[in-house]
């Protein structure tokens, strides 16, 4: 399903904008999390003139709309991804910010089961592992 179709399917309008912001996601290299700031340097260059709240918006309605994911670590800027419907969580570098993927090794969401719910309906279990990514762990001190 391209772009257009997928935005139609989950109830949104194909504009320019939201079609633009959404092959950003789907082209990042590597499942590449991206800040709200290098979709819209992506986009502009794609599409040419487009607003920063226009950007945000677009990316609002997306994540509403379950179409991207929007990871944001304690201390860190929100970054988003457009790997949605799986059961994954992630890694941050303590030195230099970079978020990476992590498989979940239990199967289906949620992968961790509460002790007790509160009277939550729970459907997903976020994970943060923090550490040092290969490059910033193998620079000299």
């Amino acid at each position: 399903m391209d772009t257009s179709e997928r935005l139609r399917a989950a109830g949104l309008r194909a504009t320019a904008p939201r079609t633009a912001v959404l092959a950003v996601l789907d082209s990042a290299a590597d499942h590449e999390h991206l800040s709200a700031a290098a979709v819209l340097e992506r986009v502009r260059g794609a599409i040419g003139a487009v607003s920063v709240q226009a950007v945000y918006d677009c990316l609002d309605a997306l994540e509403q709309a379950r179409l991207v994911r929007r990871i944001q670590p304690a201390g860190q800027p929100a970054h988003f991804e457009s790997r949605v419907g799986d059961n994954h969580h992630h890694a941050v570098c303590r030195s230099c910010g970079r978020t990476s993927d992590i498989p979940c090794l239990h199967g289906s969401a949620p992968c961790l089961t509460p002790a007790q719910t509160g009277g939550f309906l729970v459907d997903q279990a976020e994970i943060t592992f923090w550490g040092l990514c290969a490059d910033c762990a193998d620079a000299p001190s």
